[in-house]
């Protein structure tokens, strides 16, 4: 191939070629060549430019390929405009004299073909060059159009609109005949020449402007007719056309002097006119209404309103925004009309209403819901309502008017139902779409959007009440504060409106869907809503029989509340629960003998009550199992079965109740059984397999004798296939954007889909994905959809014997019907099978014996030969399950013989695209079948099957088929991918474009092939390079396919070749092509290019965005992204593209994209990554009048600060991004955060001023985040204030971060002052909104954490500046202490927990930081006045702000302490076990409710910490000492202290002692940390156990709890063990150092404890001897400790787990190993070091609390640990200091040696052994071979100095020990020192010193 990279073609090695690889060659060279041309200098071009044509004109009689063809006629083109013109015409004419000639034979017509291509580019390019040449090339082109074929015809229509393009008005006059000739295209039976007549028309219409005026009636009429019969493509391509023919007609301003007397302006009245007349009569014209449609017989074809539908879509995106803002009213009402009474004909039927209904709440929700921005949306929706206001009055008037003759006939009054029903929807999915920005148009009186929705809820239609309901929904969903409100309003109105029939059902559809809504909203409804809910259902449910008139409402509506109410969960239901099951008991007959009395009793109304009372109680237990499964016990599950075989029973008697009266109870018969079979496939198969028999009888009767006629198969079907396999079926079963309406083509004409009026119990369902109303289907189709799913549970359980018997019954039933009857049984039948072998596999079952192996297949190979082709899908698939399920090889291999057998044979489509595929599928389920004969079979007949150009369906399935088995078959497949691969490019480069779906299975061929070949594709072999250019020539003939989805399919291709080989994958063209792309009209197009972009950007982020960027600059004209790459960059595109996109799939994929380009470049390009997001976050400000500044408590000062920051710098410019949705602002306040987090890993410079701006003097490039910090401030406060509650908590979490990370950033001008201080006024400006009365309570929660984060931080030092964020924390503490029950009625209680809970967190966290500031000062201060007297002046400064800042939390610490006490025995209660939970206080605890305790839970996980600490803080500022003198009653709610725990008030004392009040407090606190530190969950914040730990210090820090401790032994173990597990369990230095500082706290209380016994011994035996005192402290006389119970050996253990950790080697069992025995010396981190120092401290305090005996018992261990850190890291410092641990470790020594114990009567000989043996230790460190180099005599030294110090001069005066010491002094003092270092000096001073000691100990030992 790489021969064929030259400028000519090179002739030799072509003609050295086989046949097909001529064909590959050829194409590779001219693709080369397209890429050459145009950088090829003229002076080359003109060179070879003879030749060149020649060639290339000679490939034109060569037969090319569709590819190829175009790829010839490129080139020449190009040639012709770089190059000379002159041989021009020679090639036109040579092109038109292929075209006349008269050979018509097949092998002819790709010659003809390509001269077609070559004029229609050649023209394009070159435009008016050409002269007049044109008209004889039109006129050829049209005649041989006459008796050409499809292709022909395709080619003609795309080559005359590549004429039009190049020449423009010039081709003026054959406008008429190429407008004649793509008339009659536009109507043609291929497809795919419909499309291309319309892109021909399209490019017309740009200079023709008799399309747009005189002849607009007839391009119209045309469309519709082209719509007859089309396909998805020609809807989409006709649509455009028509859409932008009509724009044209609107907005074109006629000025030229010769078409001014046939022009005339057409009114934006006729446009719509035009299109109302296709919508609502098709394509039969204006006047030649025919006969039958006068009789009002005949109506509109589908496929023709749904082309319409999209054409007023494109109309309207043509116009443009602004354009539909002026003119939206006039809009409206068109479109609302073509649902009105004033065309009954497109109402006729339900059918035709919900397909009609579909339609206009398409255009609506396309047109308004996809252009408008936010302000538009607002300002639509209330013209909605005004539209909605009016049909009001209209009804209101029609049922109000007692006059007979005028009262208008109720079919009027439910005419206008349609109307109100699109008008409802549009506005509830308007206010979903805004969210909390929506309510401005609430609030709005004048509009009156709750009053008009709600008074709907009684219309006399039930779809309009339904739909009423369903928009309160979406405004509850869309606005949580209004749940509650409107359950309130329509509860009442139930209550009060009891008898009227409507009301009845209407407010309880309204209620049903307002709980519906409560799971969306994060902050729920009041618990006792439930409650009253249930009242009211159990009433209405008892009175029903009380009024026959309305006991059907009352009946129905009592189960749907019920059933809605289960959907609240199981902790709502747990308190209903025994009333629901009662009702649920009673509705059923006891026995089988009530149900016989019932049936000779009713009448047809009674049946028609009771059966839908029977099917509503079968919904609500559905309902109940479905969202409470935590509640369904065994013992609930007992209760609930004793109705079910009543219920049964019913079901079979229904057949004889339908007979014996008739259709009225027809529908609700229907209704029963839909609503059991749908109960019993959710309940476990065991509990009702008593019912087994009679349940599959009537299931099987559903089936094969079903009620309707209906073909079924587009909804029973497609979950039944696999979705792979759905892509053969065309574009209607896949996504689209038009899905909402396609989708009524699919289902027969005898259904267009659901509806809610279908099934109200859907009203509270969560609405299926991609769907914005809930879209049940009519009874008879849903009836059928929950047998099939039931037959296939039931199926999988029953006895094999029994199997047998239900297939032959269903065999049987197929073979008796005939005709289109017997298809639909076949298909029911199937989609049952299908579900219950999906059943078994699941479940591992085995199918059963022979026969029944037998009767399955006999069952599925009839379906494979359906006519359906979805039916033969699903049979494939249900055969490869089959196989599946018996698993057996010999059974599979037969399957596959089978259809082996068929396939040889076969000649007829059907069976050999059913056949074809089975054999891919049986792969799917059977991961390969092993044996290659098998493989090469199966290949070896796709393979031929694929070749049949005689049917494009065969080649697809097989081709199909093909690409399963080279995906599944695995390495197996290896040696058939050179040849599959040849056959695929063979293809794709012979096969019509206009067979896309070839094209299609090619493209899943090759993609198959890529991923079989895997890595394999970096290879550099010959053969490797070979089939990696193979692939990337398909890629390249896929990308340039007319078929969007083909294109997608090239996209994942080089998706997957870059994954693989990223080397040999062009870059720059891949995003060239994904940019052109971005924006196609195609979904899974534009779902492609950001999947690919996705995986681009996470290797090659910076080299994406610079093509994309460099692509627009070079600006070619055939790439016209729709997107602004230009300015914002692809960055910028993808966040547009994700505020149009409604795909919530395709969202994430740009989210993720976005985010991967941001984490990777955001630091390189910060100042554009900022500019975007703030872009996007100040287009919101302007609609944004910021929420109102409430300044009655601030002074006049704060006043004006606000306001200015509130209206400074309001961007008048333009934006790029017009109106985001505030999903798309809540993203860039998200990116924000992102990007400071990648600046914090980036360097200290983003947060350093000085530095930053130093750096960007060096080099202007650099930017650094600190920089900007203005604009981060302006964002956070932007989005803060913004209507959007989502985007209120993003902007505050942002400014959260931007306070915590630039808090200590000093600013370089004002020294002493900080960068955050000049923007106190926005900080305060955007937290006062969040604390407004109405601000959710989430929002209020975040700001008290940003006042907290703001206060602590520190940057604001000025008290009367701080005041103005502190009252806001103080308006909240009022808040909290009215308690509990003084909350608002709006959200879940938990809410209300949640606000008191952050507020204490936030009160806790500034009095921390207050107190901490306070010691660090106090500390600071009495260095100072160690140090110097002067600094006395500046520490008074600095106090005054830390004082200040105490003296503010001062004020209220009383109250705070008092709540956070409260809440801390809330939280001890929550932490119970569940065994417990019966101790828990019946009415919950001070801040939560007992029924919201799972609720509340997480909020208090959330916030105890810091109040744990801040309380231990408190309680030690008071020293334990006071109590409040009225702590018996407290002004909250309920007692707040600690005293009240787990105690009923009777046996409450009334007043406890302050001795009793302070121990308890000590216990809650201690309780809680312990509690949690035993066993912190793994994903505990690092905070939490700090903080815990903290609480501990400061608990410690006092000597009331100090005595606690220290007097309960066992309680001091337990603490040490807990602190022990927490330092084996985390690594973090921080926790270890401050759970050691704990263990010296535990310890130092013990040493007070023990020397508190010790004097108290004294004082009390004062006169007796001292010797016969008793022994304190832990050993007692025998020095015994036992674990467990010891402190000493807890103590022990944790100081000897921190030693090991730090240094191995002084682990003796470690010594050995030789990973330690190196001897080298570890160096030891900071960290290291420091905790190594703090246990050394630990070790030198433990003799003290130990009796002698256990003194001496410990002695060993602690000397053993001292010395050894003393020997392992006394190594020599490059400078000479000191390391740390050896200080410690001297320390300690000294403060060991100089014991009491060591001079004790009772210890004193075992100590001076143990003494003298440590120093022997000591003194060997000299005499270790090699080691004396590394080690520190000086520290050495000063350990023998330690102890010849401190012990008694017993232990160092023995001969031996004595002349060592000696000698190692003389050694040192004697050897020459090269440093002369002082601190070398002194050591010599300090030697001599301890020499003279030394010889002072010898004479005094002689004396």
């Amino acid at each position: 191939m790489e021969l064929a990279h030259s400028l000519l073609l090179n002739e030799e090695a072509y003609n050295q070629l086989g046949e097909f690889q001529k064909a590959e060659f050829i194409f590779e060279w001219l693709q080369f060549l397209e890429k050459l041309l145009p950088v090829t200098s003229r002076a080359d071009i003109r060179e070879n430019q003879k030749k060149l044509v020649e060639q290339l004109t000679s490939l034109l009689n060569n037969s090319p390929g569709p590819p190829t063809r175009r790829l010839i006629a490129k080139n020449l083109a190009v040639l012709y405009s770089t190059g000379d013109t002159f041989s021009v015409y020679q090639t036109i004419d040579k092109c038109n004299e292929l075209i006349r000639s008269k050979d018509d034979s097949p092998s002819y017509l790709p010659t003809k073909l390509a001269a077609v291509v070559c004029l229609g580019y050649l023209y394009k390019k070159l435009g008016r060059i050409l002269g007049n040449s044109f008209t004889d090339t039109v006129g050829n082109v049209l005649k041989a159009m006459k008796n050409a074929e499809s292709q022909g015809r395709y080619e003609i229509m795309l080559s005359l609109q590549n004429i039009l393009n190049g020449l423009g008005a010039a081709a003026i006059p054959c406008h008429r005949d190429i407008y004649k000739a793509a008339r009659s295209c536009l109507t043609d039976r291929s497809m795919a020449v419909r499309c291309a007549a319309a892109k021909c028309l399209l490019e017309l219409q740009n200079e023709a402007v008799f399309m747009w005026s005189t002849d607009l009636d007839s391009v119209v009429t045309l469309c519709f007719k082209s719509f007859e019969g089309s396909n998805y493509d020609v809807r989409l391509a006709v649509s455009k056309l028509l859409g932008t023919v009509l724009a044209r007609a609107l907005t074109s301003k006629q000025t030229t002097a010769s078409t001014r007397h046939n022009f005339r302006r057409v009114s934006l009245e006729e446009v719509m006119e035009l299109l109302g007349t296709g919508f609502l009569r098709g394509s039969c014209g204006f006047l030649r209404a025919s006969g039958d449609m006068l009789k009002g017989t005949s109506s509109v074809s589908r496929d023709v309103r749904v082309g319409v539908t999209q054409a007023y879509v494109v109309l309207v995106s043509t116009l443009g925004a602004q354009w539909l803002e002026r003119n939206f009213s006039a809009f409206l009402s068109h479109i609302l009309d073509l649902v009105s009474q004033s065309h009954p004909k497109a109402i006729q039927s339900q059918t035709d209403a919900i397909g009609c209904r579909r339609c206009v709440s398409f255009i609506l929700q396309a047109t308004v819901g996809g252009l408008l921005g936010e302000k538009a949306q607002i300002a639509a929706a209330k013209e909605i309502c005004q539209a909605i206001w009016k049909l009001k009055k209209v009804v209101d008037a029609a049922m109000s008017d007692s006059n007979l003759e005028t009262r208008i006939s109720t079919t009027d009054v439910t005419a206008s139902q349609h109307v109100l029903v699109c008008a409802l929807q549009e506005l509830g999915s308007l206010i979903h779409g805004l969210g909390t920005t929506a309510a401005p148009l609430l609030q709005d009186s004048s509009t009156g959007v709750l009053e008009v929705v709600i008074s709907l809820i009684l219309h006399p239609s039930i779809s309009v009440r339904l739909t009423a309901a369903w928009c309160l929904r979406c405004i509850a969903v869309a606005l949580p504060s209004y749940v509650s409100l409107l359950l309130d309003r329509c509860i009442e109105r139930l209550s009060v409106l009891k008898s009227s029939p409507e009301a009845v059902t209407g407010y309880s559809f309204a209620v049903a869907a307002l709980l519906g809504a409560v799971k969306h909203s994060p902050l729920g409804i009041p618990h006792g809503k439930g409650k009253v809910i249930m009242t009211v259902a159990e009433d209405l449910l008892c009175s029903a029989s009380q009024n026959s008139r309305i006991s059907l409402q009352r009946t129905q509506a009592g189960w749907l509340l019920i059933a809605a109410l289960m959907t609240l969960g199981p902790a709502v239901v747990q308190h209903h629960l025994p009333r629901m099951l009662l009702l649920w008991k009673c509705i059923f007959p006891s026995s089988p003998k009530d149900l016989e009395t019932e049936k000779t009793r009713g009448d047809s109304f009674t049946w028609q009550v009771t059966l839908e009372g029977r099917a509503g109680a079968l919904c609500a237990i559905k309902s109940f199992v479905s969202h409470c499964a935590g509640l369904l016990t065994d013992e609930v599950v007992q209760r609930l079965l004793p109705p079910l075989p009543s219920a049964v029973d019913l079901l079979t008697q229904l057949s004889s109740i339908n007979k014996s009266y008739g259709n009225s109870v027809k529908t609700s018969s229907t209704v029963y059984r839909h609503k059991l079979y749908e109960l019993l496939a959710v309940l476990p198969p065991k509990t009702y397999e008593g019912s087994f028999c009679p349940v599959l009888k009537e299931l099987v009767a559903d089936l094969t004798v079903p009620d309707s006629q209906i073909d079924a198969s587009t909804f029973l079907l497609p979950p039944l296939c696999h979705e792979n396999d759905l892509l053969l079926l065309g574009p209607l079963l896949q996504e689209t954007d038009h899905r909402f309406i396609e989708e009524q083509l699919l289902l027969g004409n005898s259904i267009a889909g659901g509806s809610l009026e279908y099934d109200p119990y859907s009203i509270y369902e969560k609405v299926a994905k991609g769907d914005s109303v809930p879209k049940p289907l009519p009874p008879v189709l849903s009836v059928i959809s929950a047998a099939t799913r039931l037959f296939g549970v039931m199926f999988s359980h029953v006895a094999e014997s029994h199997r047998l018997q239900v297939l032959e019954q269903l065999l049987n039933s197929i073979k008796q019907t005939k005709g289109s009857r017997q298809q639909i049984v076949q298909l029911n039948v199937v989609s049952a099978f299908s579900t219950s072998l999906k059943h078994l596999a699941n479940c591992k079952g085995s199918l059963g014996p022979e026969e029944v192996r037998r009767s399955a297949l006999t069952l599925v190979m009839g379906a494979l030969e359906s006519n359906n082709p979805l039916l033969r899908c699903a049979a494939a698939e249900c055969l490869a399950r089959l196989a599946q399920v018996v698993s057996d090889s010999a059974f599979t291999a037969g399957l596959a013989q089978v259809s082996f057998d068929k396939l040889k044979s076969a000649r007829d489509v059907v069976s050999r695209t059913g056949h074809s595929l089975a054999l891919g599928c049986l792969y799917r389920y059977l991961g390969g079948i092993g044996s290659t004969q098998h493989l090469n079979a199966c290949v070896g007949i796709l393979y031929t099957l694929s070749q049949d150009s005689t049917s494009p369906d065969v080649q697809a399935w097989a081709l199909h088929s093909l690409s399963l088995i080279v995906d599944l078959a695995g390495p197996l497949y290896h040696v058939h991918v050179e040849p599959t691969l040849s056959l695929v490019l063979t293809l794709l480069l012979t096969v019509p474009p206009t067979y896309a779906e070839v094209h299609q299975s090619l493209g899943r061929c090759l993609n198959a092939l890529i991923t079989t070949l895997g890595p394999e594709l970096q290879g550099s072999s010959t053969t490797v390079s070979a089939l990696r250019t193979s692939c990337l020539l398909g890629c390249a003939v896929m990308q340039d396919n007319p078929d969007c989805l083909v294109q997608a399919q090239a996209i994942s291709c080089l998706q997957q070749l870059h994954m693989f080989a990223p080397r040999h994958v062009n870059l720059s063209s891949l995003v060239s092509c994904l940019c052109v792309n971005l924006c196609s009209s195609y979904l899974l197009l534009r779902r492609a290019v950001v999947a690919c972009l996705r995986q681009l950007v996470q290797r090659e982020a910076a080299e994406v965005s610079e093509y994309a960027v460099a692509l627009v600059k070079e600006s070619r004209e055939d790439f016209t992204p729709d997107v602004n790459i230009r300015e914002i960059g692809l960055e910028g595109a993808l966040l547009g593209l994700l505020d149009k996109e409604l795909d919530q799939r395709l969202c994430q994929d740009i989210k993720e994209t976005l985010t991967h380009m941001l984490t990777s470049m955001a630091v390189e390009k910060l100042s554009f990554w900022l500019k975007l997001c703030k872009d996007v976050l100040a287009a919101s400000a302007d609609f944004n009048t910021v929420a109102s500044v409430d300044t009655t408590q601030e002074e006049e000062t704060a006043k004006a600060d606000d306001a200015s920051v509130l209206t400074s710098d309001s961007d008048e410019r333009f934006h790029p991004f017009s109106n985001p949705r505030w999903s798309t602002r809540v993203f860039a306040a998200e990116c924000v955060c992102k990007i400071i987090s990648q600046c914090e890993n980036a360097g200290s410079a983003h947060f350093d001023i000085t530095l930053a701006q130093e750096r960007k003097q060096r080099d202007s490039r650099d930017d650094f985040l600190v920089l900007h910090l203005a604009d981060l401030i302006r964002m956070a406060f932007m989005a803060a204030t913004d209507h959007s509650d989502q985007l209120r908590l993003s902007g505050l979490q942002t400014l959260l971060i931007v306070v915590r990370k630039f808090a200590a950033v000093p600013e370089p001008e004002f020294p002493g002052h900080v960068i955050l201080e000049q923007y106190q006024a926005n900080v305060g400006a955007a937290l006062r909104p969040a604390f407004a009365p109405e601000t959710p309570p989430d929002v209020t929660a975040k700001a008290c954490q940003v006042c907290s984060a703001w206060i602590a931080s520190g940057v604001v030092s000025d008290l009367n500046d701080l005041r103005r964020v502190h009252q806001l924390l103080v308006s909240s503490l009022v808040k909290v202490q009215a308690g509990k029950e003084a909350q608002s009625q709006q959200y879940n209680e938990s809410t209300s927990t949640m606000e008191i809970l952050a507020v204490l967190k936030a009160w806790a966290e500034v009095y921390i930081v207050a107190v901490e500031k306070q010691k660090n000062q106090c500390d600071a201060h009495n260095h100072c006045l160690k140090t110097a007297h002067s600094a006395e002046e500046s520490y008074r400064d600095v106090t005054s702000s830390a004082s200040g800042l105490l003296d503010l939390v001062q004020a209220d610490l009383g109250t705070l302490s008092k709540l956070w006490l409260a809440a801390l025995q809330d939280f001890a209660l929550l932490t119970l076990p569940s065994e417990y939970a019966s101790q828990l206080p019946a009415e919950g605890g001070t801040f939560y409710t007992a029924e919201t305790i799972e609720n509340a839970r997480p909020h208090y996980y959330n916030s105890w910490a810091l109040i744990l600490y801040a309380t231990a803080l408190w309680l030690t500022s008071t020293g334990f000492v006071i109590v409040d003198p009225d702590e018996g009653v407290t002004n909250l709610s309920r007692p707040v202290t600690p005293t009240t725990m787990c105690q009923d008030s009777s046996t409450r004392p009334l007043v406890k002692s302050p001795e009793d009040v302070n121990t308890d407090r000590f216990h809650l606190i201690l309780g809680i940390s312990v509690e949690f530190l035993c066993s912190p969950r793994s994903d505990a914040a690092m905070e939490n156990i700090i903080a815990c730990l903290r609480a501990l210090q400061t608990l410690f820090d006092v000597p009331w709890p100090r005595s606690k401790i220290g007097g309960d032994q066992e309680l001091g173990v337990e603490l040490l063990n807990v602190l022990h597990r927490l330092i084996l369990t985390r690594e973090s230095p921080d926790i270890q150092l401050a759970a050691l500082e704990v263990v010296r706290l535990i310890l130092f209380a013990a040493q007070e404890h023990v020397k508190e016994k010790r004097r108290s011994a004294e004082v009390d035996d004062g006169a007796a001897e001292k010797e016969t005192l008793p022994e304190f402290g832990e050993g007692k006389d025998t020095g015994g400790l036992v674990p467990g119970k010891s402190l000493v050996f807890a103590t022990l253990e944790l100081c000897v787990c921190i030693l090991v950790r730090q240094l191995p080697q002084l682990n003796p069992k470690l010594t050995c190993s030789p990973a330690v025995q190196s001897g080298k010396h570890l160096l030891l981190s900071e960290d290291g070091i420091r905790l190594v120092a703090a246990a050394l401290v630990i070790l030198s305090d433990v003799p003290a609390i130990c009796s002698p005996e256990g003194s001496v018992s410990v002695l060993p261990t602690i000397l053993y640990l001292i010395v050894g850190v003393l020997k392992e890291t006394a190594v020599k410092l490059q400078d000479g200091q000191l390391p740390l641990t050896v200080a410690a470790s001297l320390q300690a020594l000294k403060g060991l040696l100089s014991s009491p114990m060591a001079r004790a009567e009772k210890s004193r000989t075992a100590w001076t052994d143990l003494l003298r043996s440590a120093l022997v230790t000591v003194l060997d460190c000299w005499d270790q071979d090699g080691l004396i180099q590394e080690l520190d005599e000086v520290s050495l030294l000063t350990a023998v100095t330690v102890f010849v110090m401190s012990t008694s001069p017993e232990v160092t005066t023995i001969e031996c020990l004595q002349n060592r010491c000696i000698e190692k002094f003389k050694i040192t003092l004697d050897s020459k020192d090269p440093l002369h270092h002082p601190l070398w000096e002194n050591c010599r001073k300090q030697k001599k010193q301890n020499l003279k000691m030394l010889l002072n100990f010898k004479s005094f030992r002689r004396e």
